[in-house]
C-alpha cells in the first residue's frame, strides 16, 4: 500500500505531502481543484513518461516520491535486478529544467521501464478513460486469465509458442531458399563444373606466368647458360682451368713463401664455388629446352584462367577459387535440404502437439473461469441496479494460435430482456459500463491481489441508491487492501474510512492546488456540499450525517 506521497513543483503543486493509512480512502473536491493533477503526479513514480511542461517553475526540478508497503510479490524482481529488497520501499522521480527524468528505487538510480514494472505490482489506477478497455480483445483475454488463474499454464505454454514460432520461421526461411536455389541449380552446376574441371589451385597464377616468361625466352636464356658454362669450364681457356693452374703455382711455394699459404687457401675457396656454379649454370641449361607444344600449353591455360576471371568478374585468382568453393557448398546444402527441411517438420510437428495440448488445457480452465464469473458479475449487477443485467463471456476455439493459445474472447452484455446480447460497446450506457468495470475489477482484483487499487471517478454516471451500492462494493473491496476513490457522489465519499479533499488556493500572484485529510466534523460540511452545492443547507447537513452514520 502507499505509505506516503511527497510532491514538488508539479503543475499547480508547489509542494505537498501526505500520508495514507490502509482500507477505504475517499478523495473528494469540486470540479477543476486538481485531483487529476495528484493522480498524473502518483502516475510519475509508476513510470509515465513526461516533459518539461509539469514544472511549475521551470528553472526548478520537479520531484515526486511515494514509500510504499510492497509486500513479497516484488521481491523476485528485486533480485533479478540487484535492488535491496526492503519492507518499506520508496520509488522516487526527479524532472530537471532541461526535461531529464531519473527514477530511483530506494535511492537506487533505475531506468524507466524498471520503475513501471515495479510500479505495475503496487497500484492499478482505473480511470473513466479505461472503461473503453472492456471493449479491447486483449484485455477481455487478460482478465479471463485471471479469473482462470493460468499463469503458469500460459507461461510454459508462451515458451512452447515462441519455440513453436521460430522453428516455422526458420522452416520458412530454409523452403524458400530451397526453392530458389532449385531455380538456380543447373545454372550453379554448370558454373561449378567448369571452374572444377579447370582444377584451380593456390598460386598458381604466380608460377604459371613465371613459367610462361621462361618459355617465351628459353632460346635466349639457354644461349646465355651455355655461354656462361663455357666461360667457367672450357678446356684450355675456361675460367676454371686457369684458376686451377694458379692455385697450382701458389701451393709449390707455401714452403717458400709464408703469405702465400692464405692466398693459396682463399683461391681454393674461390675455386670450389665457381665449380659449383659451373655444375649448376650446366644444369640449368640442360633443362631449358622447351617439351614440343609446352608454349603453347602454357599460354592456353593462362588464357583459360583469365578467361574465366573475366567471365566471373574477379580480379584474382582466390577470388576465383572462393567462388568455386562457394558455389560447391551451395550445391552442398541444396543435396541436403530436403533432408533438413524434413529434420524441422518434424521438429514443428512435435511442438504443435505440445501446443495443441496446452492450448486445451488453457481452454477448459477458461471455460471453467467463463461460466462463474458470468454468475458473478450478472449478480453484482442486479446490486447494482441493472435487475435484469445478462453477461456472458464467448469464447470461441480457434485452429489457429497466438500469445494466448488458440481462444478468442468476447464479452457480451444486455441490460434489457428483450435485447439480444450484444458487444459492450454497442449496448452499454457510460453508468451501465462503469459498473461493468467495477464488477469485473473487484473481481480482478481479487486474483491479483493487488496492495493498493486507485478508482478515478469509475462512479461516473449512477446516483441516489446505486451510488450507495457502489460505494457498498468498494468499501467491502478494501478488506485486507489500499484502495482510494476519487469521486463526486457522497454516497462513495462517505464510506471512507479516511476523507481527504482537494481544493485551489490563490494568492496574490499565484493559484495553487492543496489538498488535506478531514476531521470528522469538516467530513459532515464537505459531504453536505457534495449533496447541496456551494450553499450548504441545514437539511444537507443533516442528510450528510445519515451517510457518515453520525
Amino acid at each position: 500500500m502507499i505509505q506516503s506521497l511527497y510532491i514538488r513543483n508539479y503543475l499547480l503543486i508547489d509542494h505537498l505531502e501526505l500520508d495514507f493509512s490502509g482500507g477505504f480512502i475517499t478523495i473528494t473536491g469540486e470540479t477543476g481543484a486538481g485531483k487529476s493533477i495528484l493522480m498524473g503526479a502518483l502516475s510519475l513514480i509508476l513510470g509515465q513518461r513526461v516533459d518539461t511542461s509539469v514544472l511549475k517553475l521551470k528553472d526548478a526540478k520537479c520531484i515526486v516520491e511515494g514509500t510504499f508497503l510492497p509486500g513479497e510479490r516484488v521481491r523476485k524482481i528485486f533480485e533479478a535486478n540487484d535492488l535491496d529488497f526492503e519492507q518499506v520501499t520508496t520509488l522516487r522521480r526527479e524532472i530537471a529544467p532541461g526535461g531529464k527524468s531519473r527514477a530511483f528505487i530506494n535511492d537506487t538510480p533505475v531506468i524507466l521501464p524498471l520503475l513501471k514494472e515495479v510500479g505495475n505490482l503496487l497500484v492499478d489506477i482505473h480511470s473513466q478513460h479505461q472503461n473503453l478497455r472492456l471493449n479491447d480483445h486483449l484485455y477481455q483475454m487478460e482478465v479471463i486469465n485471471h479469473m482462470a488463474g493460468v499463469e503458469k499454464e500460459l507461461t510454459r505454454y508462451r515458451d512452447t509458442f515462441a519455440g513453436f514460432s521460430q522453428i516455422t520461421k526458420e522452416l520458412e526461411r530454409v523452403n524458400k531458399e530451397t526453392d530458389t536455389l532449385k531455380e538456380e541449380l543447373e545454372y550453379m552446376q554448370f558454373q561449378f563444373n567448369e571452374l572444377q574441371s579447370a582444377h584451380l589451385a593456390e598460386g598458381e597464377m604466380e608460377e604459371l606466368e613465371a613459367n610462361l616468361q621462361r618459355a617465351e625466352h628459353a632460346e635466349e636464356i639457354r644461349s646465355a647458360l651455355f655461354e656462361t658454362a663455357g666461360h667457367l669450364s672450357a678446356e684450355s681457356i675456361g675460367i676454371l682451368d686457369k684458376l686451377r693452374a694458379s692455385l697450382s703455382q701458389l701451393q709449390k711455394i707455401v714452403q717458400l713463401y709464408t703469405p702465400s699459404k692464405e692466398m693459396a687457401s682463399r683461391m681454393e675457396s674461390a675455386y670450389i664455388e665457381l665449380k659449383d656454379i659451373a655444375s649448376e649454370v650446366e644444369n640449368e641449361a640442360g633443362k631449358t629446352g622447351l617439351e614440343p607444344g609446352e608454349l603453347e600449353q602454357l599460354r592456353e591455360r593462362m588464357d583459360l584462367l583469365f578467361g574465366l576471371m573475366q567471365k566471373h568478374r574477379v580480379q584474382e585468382l582466390d577470388q576465383l577459387i572462393a567462388l568455386r568453393n562457394l558455389l560447391g557448398e551451395k550445391i552442398e546444402a541444396l543435396t541436403f535440404s530436403d533432408e533438413k527441411i524434413g529434420q524441422l517438420e518434424r521438429e514443428r510437428s512435435a511442438l504443435q502437439h505440445t501446443l495443441e495440448q496446452q492450448a486445451g488445457v488453457l481452454h477448459r480452465s477458461r471455460g471453467s473461469a467463463a461460466e462463474k464469473m458470468q454468475t458473478r458479475v450478472e449478480d453484482q449487477l442486479q446490486q447494482l441496479g441493472i435487475p435484469n443485467a445478462r453477461f456472458q463471456v464467448e469464447l470461441v476455439k480457434t485452429d489457429t494460435y497466438d500469445a494466448n493459445g488458440s481462444d478468442q474472447v468476447r464479452f457480451l452484455f444486455s441490460a434489457n430482456k428483450q435485447l439480444s446480447l450484444e458487444e459492450i460497446s454497442r449496448v452499454a450506457s457510460g453508468g451501465e459500463v462503469s459498473r461493468l468495470m467495477l464488477s469485473i475489477k473487484s473481481m480482478v482484483s481479487d486474483r491479483k491481489g493487488m496492495p493498493t487499487l486507485i478508482f478515478d471517478e469509475i462512479d461516473a454516471g449512477v446516483s441516489g441508491e446505486i451510488a450507495d451500492k457502489v460505494g457498498g462494493i468498494m468499501d467491502r473491496l478494501a478488506e485486507g487492501r489500499q484502495v482510494m476513490a476519487i469521486t463526486h457522489l457522497p454516497q462513495v465519499a462517505s464510506r471512507g474510512a479516511d476523507h481527504f479533499v482537494v481544493y485551489k488556493e490563490d494568492t496574490s500572484d499565484a493559484t495553487y492546488t492543496r489538498i488535506r485529510k478531514l476531521q470528522p466534523d469538516e467530513r459532515i460540511t464537505e459531504i453536505a456540499r457534495m449533496l447541496s452545492g456551494e450553499e450548504v443547507t441545514e437539511a444537507a447537513l443533516s442528510n450528510a450525517r445519515v451517510l457518515l452514520r453520525i
